[in-house]
């Protein structure tokens, strides 16, 4: 099914942070932040087993109990089992190395098998505390996690977990399913096969203000071409467009900085908040169906809803092309 068709607005949030990404985040804070995208009529939420093994779950479980099941969208992700027993060595996660060294210490197992998905989900529902997922995304069988050995995996899931999702989705136990990943290159591989059919993908940190070039060479017109949609996730580049310091979930490099220096002068030049060019950028491609941008603190919400409504000249947009600050292949709001 359309992810256009299930999805509720075109934003949703993001509970990454909510894992205690970078920082160790106070229960209280975390549970007032997923109440004010609530308060704020966000209807979608993303969440996954890895964010802080299974925290992020929990948390965002708390709140969303306790509404109407049937008034909003939930989204996880299969890939990793979190185990009761404590991790004892340090976590061995690719390039993302201690971005979830706050969360809970539980030992994950990265494994895409028919078993591993059903266990997943079944963990996941535990977690948060409701009958069913709407969407479920294979979760990071890319290069940024695996190295070389990622066609391994990304073999695993698909004669593993993207067969089950096939089934879960034929029997109606779920509305779509797809990709859930930091790189093009799955998702490419994944069109690219007779079977099976995934829905939809969630793109993260690939179609940004920052970065997008390469989602635009090959992704994104085979995902045009075969009616996928795309979820944006990361639209800030790890906050490095919402007036942060990291990028690619690490700090910001000097060039990046620099990138970033240009696209805030000219949004300054306009009157427009840098916000809001990253997020309505990310939202202006055909493909795109919402972007979900995480939070850790209530305002932030508040911010990225006016993010989403702020009305942004087009002579922001003609000017932003001429500097040559996005491709000249990039939809962009309003025809600019």
């Amino acid at each position: 099914m359309s992810l256009k068709k299930i999805l509720p607005g075109r934003l949703g949030f993001g509970t990454a942070p909510l894992g205690n990404m970078f920082r160790a985040i106070p229960d209280d804070e975390a549970r007032a932040t997923v109440e004010a995208a609530w308060d704020h009529g966000i209807r979608f939420y993303d969440t996954a087993p890895f964010y802080g093994a299974g925290l992020a779950e929990t948390r965002l479980g708390e709140v969303l109990s306790a509404r109407p099941r049937d008034s909003y969208v939930l989204s996880s992700k299969v890939g990793r089992v979190i185990l009761d027993e404590h991790e004892s060595a340090t976590r061995d996660l690719g390039e993302k190395g201690g971005l979830f060294e706050h969360g809970n210490p539980n030992k994950i197992v990265h494994e895409w098998t028919a078993e591993a998905t059903e266990r997943s989900i079944e963990d996941s529902l535990r977690r948060l505390g409701t009958d069913r997922l709407d969407i479920v995304w294979v979760h990071d069988i890319a290069q940024d996690f695996h190295g070389d050995l990622w066609l391994q995996k990304f073999e695993e899931a698909r004669t593993g977990a993207f067969r089950v999702l096939t089934r879960l989705r034929d029997e109606g136990v779920i509305k779509a399913w797809g990709l859930g990943v930091n790189r093009t290159e799955p998702i490419e591989l994944t069109l690219a096969l007779d079977e099976p059919r995934p829905d939809g993908f969630l793109l993260a940190g690939r179609y940004t203000l920052l970065d997008h070039d390469h989602a635009l060479q090959r992704l994104l017109p085979m995902a045009q071409e075969q009616g996928v949609d795309m979820v944006v996730g990361g639209p800030y580049s790890s906050g490095i467009l919402a007036g942060g310091t990291h990028f690619e979930y690490q700090q910001a490099p000097a060039e990046i900085v620099e990138r970033v220096g240009a696209l805030k002068a000219l949004a300054d030049k306009h009157g427009v908040s840098i916000k809001a060019a990253a997020l309505q950028f990310s939202l202006a491609h055909p493909a795109a169906a919402a972007a979900i941008p995480g939070a850790t603190r209530p305002s932030r919400i508040a911010e990225d809803t006016a993010a989403l409504n702020e009305t942004v000249p087009a002579a922001f947009w003609t000017e932003l092309r001429a500097a040559g600050l996005v491709s000249p292949a990039a939809p962009l709001p309003n025809n600019a």
